[in-house]
């Protein structure tokens, strides 16, 4: 039975993605951060589910639990790792606290730095290793190719996955390991329920405040619509699994100026500045 080894399970995509690849055969070793995430993932997957237990930002207790996939394998290769856990941390870019827009990137970007330096060497990188070598798929979103306001801190850690990922593609050409990136677009999950209590109450005395509100709203809406986790974890088993893969999926379900995949790619970029400004009631000033 092939392992793989996903981040981020208690729900959402790391949650879909998991489902999808127990149901194909696949043993997944999957990151929580909170003991009672695992007993309640480990009733509904049973053996074909192990728990790992650790915060993508604790560098000591993910190659913990590295080593306990390794005394797993034994000297077998681990099939792949999905990169997957995430959070989003809205805020204007002006008066975002910096620790926040920090933490943001601590999740995002250094996460996955984290995560593959501690388990690469399963996926063949440690060349005492028997079998195929495995693959890395991390998940960006089109956020990672398309920015709008309120959510520049999201948008700088998924821009940077994007390098990242290019980068780190090249360098582990040397071990046969391929890197994969899926720019998920508007997934139907839990986020947008932390999104809803999110306190905007900090930037109601700012000039952006008559736009948080509809913005959220906006938010809310596209993101309820889009697809299912498990659309997304049958998007992973295809980058995992097919011969030739791209090196990156994109998938989007919504169709607005502001979040279609293709429009804001076609268009100049000083227009869509002009749509998002429209949308959001601004009217931008000019200097004389």
């Amino acid at each position: 039975m092939p392992s793989v080894v996903v981040t981020g399970v208690s729900s959402g995509i790391g949650w879909g993605t998991t489902k999808v690849l127990i149901q194909h055969g696949f043993h997944v070793f999957g990151s929580v951060r909170k003991s009672e995430d695992a007993r309640r993932l480990q009733a509904e997957w049973g053996e074909a589910y192990t728990p790992l237990l650790f915060d993508v930002t604790d560098e000591q207790a993910v190659h913990e639990a590295a080593a306990i996939v390794s005394d797993r394998l034994q000297d077998e290769v681990l099939f792949g790792l999905v990169n997957n856990a995430g959070i989003a941390v809205p805020a204007p870019l002006r008066y975002q606290p910096i620790d926040d827009f920090r933490h943001q990137l601590e999740v995002n970007l250094i996460g996955p730095l984290i995560v593959t330096q501690a388990f690469v060497g399963l996926l063949g990188a440690d060349e005492r290793r028997s079998g195929k070598p495995g693959r890395i798929v991390n998940i960006s979103s089109t956020g990672g190719k398309i920015a709008v306001p309120f959510l520049g801190a999201y948008h700088a850690s998924k821009f940077g996955l994007e390098g990242f990922s290019t980068s780190l593609r090249r360098e582990l050409l040397m071990h046969g390991i391929d890197v994969i990136v899926i720019g998920a677009g508007d997934v139907n999950t839990a986020i947008w329920d932390k999104a809803e209590q999110e306190d905007i109450s900090p930037y109601q005395h700012t000039e952006y405040a008559s736009a948080l509100e509809p913005f959220r709203r906006f938010m809310l809406e596209k993101g309820r619509k889009g697809y299912s986790p498990e659309r997304l974890g049958e998007i992973v088993l295809r980058a995992l699994t097919t011969p030739h893969p791209p090196v990156r999926y994109g998938l989007t379900a919504v169709a607005h100026p502001l979040s279609n995949w293709i429009l804001p790619r076609l268009l100049p970029a000083r227009v869509f500045d002009a749509l998002i400004a429209r949308y959001l009631g601004w009217k931008r000033k000019t200097r004389s």
